[in-house]
């Protein structure tokens, strides 16, 4: 029977799939109703990459230490506003998060600090590996060169680290320095140019999760660790309950995700995800709830098909 032919939908997006005729025509409906994600005016970018997490990520204890180290109101102040919340992506719940107290010492190389202006971070990211040297023995490294080990370890070099001629070995292979780039010593590892927007509202997302879970971060107020995306721009609080939906989160897996994860798990790639077709809101709809399967304009035999 026509009704179960099956039929192969290419695209000129990265991935190709087979459908029935309804699921086609659910597709075709989706597309003529929505506008893919990639003709909005939003902007999805990866989280920070430090290059050293070890360093750069602190605990909220450590943070306080830090803080109190500072000689006057005024570096504190300073301090304070580089030491900002993160988020990463085991943190992240659908429309929350479980936020770990963990912070992250935001010296981008863009913002081109100067570092002698935060000489209790300095002092911080210079004796930050002391108890990781003892515990594995180094005495004499902690007691003398420690300062030496550290920003070693934090040079962008890509090399081994060497003190008084010897390799130090802190776990099973020899401590190399992060990889090389042209960044200081005490920034992270990438050149970002949008650190801006870690500060703005967005919604971030973790890639591979096993329902969608997606959080809006309203008033900026979280930063993005690495294994995170955030997306910027128009629309936001509107594009939140759309990403949530499980309907939203069916019509991604079946039409636009690319596949590899069988039926327990979503991987929200971002060549994918901008291929998602989402109707316009109107002035009125992005203010107020909405019915997601009307606005695509679904029966219930078209949801039970992308459901099942």
């Amino acid at each position: 029977m026509q009704q179960n032919a099956t039929v192969i939908e290419f695209s000129n997006s990265d991935n190709w799939v087979i459908l029935t005729p309804i699921e086609l025509s659910i597709k075709r409906k989706i597309e003529a109703i929505g506008t893919p994600l990639r003709d909005w005016d939003i902007q999805i970018n990866y989280g920070i990459k430090t290059g050293f997490n070890d360093a750069f990520i602190i605990t909220t204890d450590k943070r306080e230490e830090i803080l109190s180290a500072c000689a006057d109101d005024a570096e504190r102040e300073r301090t304070a506003e580089l030491i900002r919340p993160i988020l990463r992506g085991r943190d992240i719940k659908r429309y929350g998060y479980n936020w770990a107290d963990l912070w992250i010492i935001a010296t981008f190389p863009a913002r081109k600090y100067d570092i002698e202006q935060y000489p209790a971070v300095r002092q911080y990211l210079l004796s930050f590996a002391e108890e990781d040297l003892r515990e594995a023995g180094y005495d004499w490294v902690a007691d003398n060169y420690l300062s030496d080990f550290c920003y070693q370890k934090l040079a962008q070099t890509g090399q081994y680290i060497e003190i008084k001629g010897q390799r130090i070995r802190l776990g099973s292979s020899d401590e190399k320095a992060r990889k090389r780039t042209s960044n200081k010593w005490f920034e992270t590892q990438d050149s970002i140019s949008y650190w801006d927007d870690f500060s703005q509202p967005k919604i971030i997302y973790s890639e591979i999760v096993r329902e969608p879970q997606f959080y809006y971060d309203d008033n900026g107020h979280f930063y993005p660790e690495a294994t995170v995306f955030i997306m910027t721009g128009e629309y936001l609080e509107y594009l939140i309950n759309f990403l949530n939906s499980p309907i939203t989160a069916s019509i991604f897996k079946k039409f636009y995700a690319g596949g590899g994860l069988g039926n327990d798990g979503y991987r929200y790639k971002k060549q994918f995800l901008l291929n998602l077709p989402i109707p316009k809101p109107t002035q009125a709809m992005a203010m107020r709830e909405f019915s997601i399967q009307s606005l695509y304009q679904l029966n219930d035999t078209e949801i039970d098909a992308i459901i099942s």
